[in-house]
Formats: structure tokens, C-alpha cells, sequence
């Protein structure tokens, strides 16, 4: 490849198209799942592999001949890749490859092949490719970059303004690093944001002036704005012909009322688009250092809304069986009755030293965690003037700790 000229970068189309690959290393691994992605017919010439190649060939994703690369493997290929460790074979590989006109990447000396494959990232349907003369460190941070501005909004992507309808969007459990990509992107497309109280605080604050943002919190046992203007504003901001984005903490539908709003959305006509979140439930333990299953430990993980007592009429749960298992609850909502939740459980069979872990505000700046054991949650709650939002972990994982670093 002649140094003084440029590398035209170029897409190519790969589907149904063979493509040999020589080698069977991590580098190999990596290009191969790309082929694969573009619906190349995708050869892998090595005598051995790593685990994820050969369990591509198990799955019928590519062909693997499990030998060394002899001269004629490229017959009838569009695109060769030499990735052994061997510069000999690559350098036979390459030479193939130029004398039947096909491009070929030679990994171990980019130089040396007919062609350079770009640091390459994806993003809703867009495909950022940068080559740098071969500083591929370069490349790949100008990608990332770029990627994670499309992601975030900060470069806009879309040449027409969004259509009106509705997007739930799950925030995540604090952290405004923690939301989705497609969350954010969304985010950074609305006109409207109708946000939660338990929402990433910190992306509200990064929305151009001119986005109209609702506060829709509920405080625990404080104000809260009713779920049916939550809906109707939705409705209307929708059917005056804005991208509505409702904000909410953790993920819309685990108790978070995310498919009421969907219903509502579907039976007044206003297109609606579901992106998940990470929950709280899961994710409060782990930034606190505690799984929530664990080999040898937790078979089964339950997880509680603590809104009403256990003696509620309109309880849905089923306390008894509980009590009998072994496995880990968590429980959300729970700060109000705790002392209550623990006690039935007792009742019904759990050992009152079972282990029981408090996340308070978890993944934000603010977050904090205490534990204990079911006989003592009323207390050490109290002792330590837990408020919501938290979440309690009882069972045995909850004896469990390890540093986790941020």
C-alpha cells in the first residue's frame, strides 16, 4: 500500500458473499463477528480456535476447516483477512489474495494487504468508520467519540425533526451515566420531558433551554401529581404534535406504572415506544457490593413491592410462601412497613438471622447502605434514619460484600 496516498474508505456490500478468514486468534474472533454481521458466507482456516469462533461454527454462523492455510483457500472469496501469528502465512495469504484480485487485511502489517479495516462503530442504523494512516489508537478514540456524541445528542444525526408521539423511557437507578443508549438518544430528541422524581436529575440539566420539562414526582407519603394528569399530559402534548419523552427512574415496568401510560397512550391513538431501564432492584445491591444470586447461595430471586401491609386486602403477595424460601427477596417501597415485612416473614418460617442489606438512594452521589438481619431491619432502619428510595435485600447474599470500585 503506497504511503503517500490516502485510503479510501469504502462499505462494502458482503452479504451472501464469501469470505476467508486465515487464523483463529482473538484478532480473528473480533473481524469474524463483524463478517458475520454483514451476512458475509464466512470460511475460518485454522487449525485451532478460541472458544466463541468455534462455538460460531457449532452454531452454523461460519464454516471452520480445522487445518493449516494452503494455497487455493481464497478460491472464489471477495475479501480475505490473515490473522495468524504466523507472518510467513500471512504474507502467502496476501500474496493469494493479490494475485486473484481479492482486497485482503493482512493484521499483523496493515501496510502490507490490499486494504485496512477502520475503527468502525454503530449507531440507530448509522456506521462511523476512521481510518488514521495506521495510529489505530487514533482511530479507535475518534470513533468512540463520535459514537458517544451521536449517543449522548450532541451531534444531531437526524435530518428531520422527530415525529410527535410518546417515548417511556427508563432511566436507570440514579447514575445518569447508567441509562440506556437508546434512552439518551431519545432524551436528547424531546421536546417535552415529563420527569420523575427518581429520574437521572443530572440529564435534565443538560436539555437545551427550549425543551419544556414537567416535574411529575411523587414524594413518599408527600405531594404527588395524580397518574391520570401524568397521562393526560402526555395525551396532550403528544396530539399537539410533540416528541414526548416521560423520564422515569429504573425501569418503566417494574413497578413503575410504565404500561398504565402505554394503555392510556394506545387508547387515545398517541404512538408510544417502550426503552427499557435497569432496575434499582438490581442495581442498588451491586453498587453496594452485594449480588443478589450467587452460586451455591441463591437459587431464585423474588422482588416485593412493599406498598401495602401484608394484611392489605388489596396485597397481591403471597407472604407464606416467602417465608418458606430460601432465596433472595428484595424488597422496594418497603421503609414505611420493614418492621412489618420482617416480622411476617419470620412468622412464616425465615430465620430471624438472616441477612438483610439497606441501599438508600443507590448509584448517586448521595447513596449509603447498612445491614443487618431480619431481626433487627425495624431497628437498624430506625437507628440510621433510612428514607425512600431504598431498597432491602434479605437472604443470604445479603451477608455477602466485596469492594466495588466506581
Amino acid at each position: 500500500m503506497s504511503a503517500q496516498h490516502e485510503q479510501y474508505l469504502v462499505g462494502l456490500d458482503l452479504s451472501g458473499r464469501r469470505a476467508v478468514v486465515v487464523g483463529g486468534g482473538q484478532v480473528a474472533q473480533r473481524r469474524t463477528a463483524r463478517l458475520i454481521a454483514s451476512g458475509a458466507v464466512v470460511e475460518v482456516v485454522s487449525p485451532e480456535v478460541t472458544p466463541a469462533v468455534e462455538g460460531m461454527a457449532s452454531a452454523r454462523e461460519v464454516t471452520w476447516t480445522a487445518r493449516r492455510y494452503t494455497d487455493g483457500d481464497l478460491e472464489g472469496a471477495w475479501y480475505a483477512i490473515a490473522a495468524t501469528d504466523d507472518p510467513a502465512v500471512n504474507a502467502a495469504v496476501t500474496a493469494e489474495a493479490e494475485r486473484n484480485r481479492i482486497f485482503c487485511v493482512r493484521a499483523d502489517d496493515g501496510a502490507a494487504g490490499s486494504a485496512v479495516t477502520p475503527a468502525t462503530g454503530a449507531h440507530d442504523g448509522l456506521t462511523v468508520g476512521v481510518l488514521a494512516r495506521g495510529a489505530h489508537r487514533r482511530s479507535a478514540a475518534v470513533r468512540t467519540a463520535l459514537v458517544e456524541a451521536l449517543q449522548s445528542g450532541a451531534v444531531d444525526e437526524d435530518a428531520e425533526p422527530p415525529q410527535a408521539g410518546v417515548a417511556l423511557v427508563g432511566g436507570g437507578p440514579g447514575d445518569p451515566e447508567l441509562i440506556t443508549v437508546r434512552g439518551r438518544r431519545m432524551l436528547s430528541r424531546a421536546q417535552v420531558v415529563v420527569a420523575d422524581r427518581l429520574g437521572p436529575r443530572d440529564l435534565i440539566d443538560e436539555l437545551p433551554a427550549d425543551v419544556e420539562v414537567v416535574d411529575a414526582s411523587k414524594i413518599p407519603y408527600g405531594r404527588a401529581m395524580a397518574q391520570e394528569r401524568i397521562n393526560e399530559l402526555l395525551i396532550e402534548h403528544a396530539r399537539a404534535g410533540r416528541f414526548v419523552v416521560r423520564l422515569k427512574g429504573g425501569d418503566p415496568f417494574v413497578y413503575g406504572r410504565g404500561f398504565e401510560e402505554v394503555q392510556a397512550c394506545a387508547a387515545a391513538g398517541v404512538p408510544v415506544t417502550v426503552v427499557p431501564g435497569i432496575t434499582s432492584a438490581f442495581a442498588a445491591p451491586a453498587v453496594a457490593g452485594t449480588p443478589v444470586s450467587h452460586r451455591g447461595v441463591a437459587h431464585e430471586i423474588v422482588v416485593v413491592s412493599g406498598h401495602v401491609a401484608p394484611e392489605d386486602p388489596r396485597s397481591l403477595t403471597d407472604w407464606a410462601a416467602l417465608g418458606r424460601m430460601r432465596g433472595t427477596i428484595v424488597l422496594m417501597m418497603a421503609v414505611e412497613r420493614l418492621g412489618r415485612f420482617a416480622e411476617v416473614l419470620v412468622e412464616h418460617g425465615r430465620d430471624p438471622q438472616t441477612p438483610m442489606l439497606i441501599v438508600q438512594d443507590g448509584t448517586t452521589r448521595i447513596q449509603r447502605s447498612v445491614r443487618g438481619t431480619l431481626a433487627t431491619a425495624a431497628r437498624v432502619a430506625a437507628e440510621h434514619e433510612i428514607s425512600p428510595p431504598a431498597i432491602v435485600v434479605i437472604g443470604p447474599v445479603a451477608g455477602l460484600e466485596a469492594p466495588v470500585g466506581s
